[in-house]
């Protein structure tokens, strides 16, 4: 089966993705089971001071992370599938690349502490 690779890259420019990399799991409430799509999980800003630092606010927590080069850029594909008259056809378009991600490998800080 061949399966064509299909890039406007040289028409128009392609869109740069980032990865961002969690340790551990993120978990939604049981109210949201059903609708995650478009669902906002927190904030991501990045630090103006000093190059690739991102802080990410999910509730109260906060995490630290910085922006890691990846060793092979990734491409993000869209899949297509024709009806010919011979069969299917599938084709891929790309539609963006991913060069980096943002690695949050550290424990979060909490942002609000109880009081006894």
């Amino acid at each position: 089966m061949e399966i064509r690779v299909k890039c406007r890259c040289g028409e128009e420019e392609c869109s740069e993705w980032a990865i961002v990399e969690l340790q551990g799991v993120v978990e939604t409430q049981a109210s949201f089971q059903g609708s995650i799509q478009n669902l906002e999980i927190g904030r991501l800003c990045h630090s103006d001071s000093s190059q690739g630092t991102y802080t990410f606010t999910v509730g109260y927590h906060e995490l630290a992370g910085s922006k890691v080069t990846l060793k092979k850029p990734l491409l993000v594909l869209k899949k297509l599938q024709f009806d010919e008259v011979l069969g299917k056809a599938t084709e891929l378009e790309v539609v963006g690349i991913i060069r980096t991600k943002i690695l949050f490998k550290t424990r979060p800080k909490p942002l609000i502490s109880g009081t006894n």
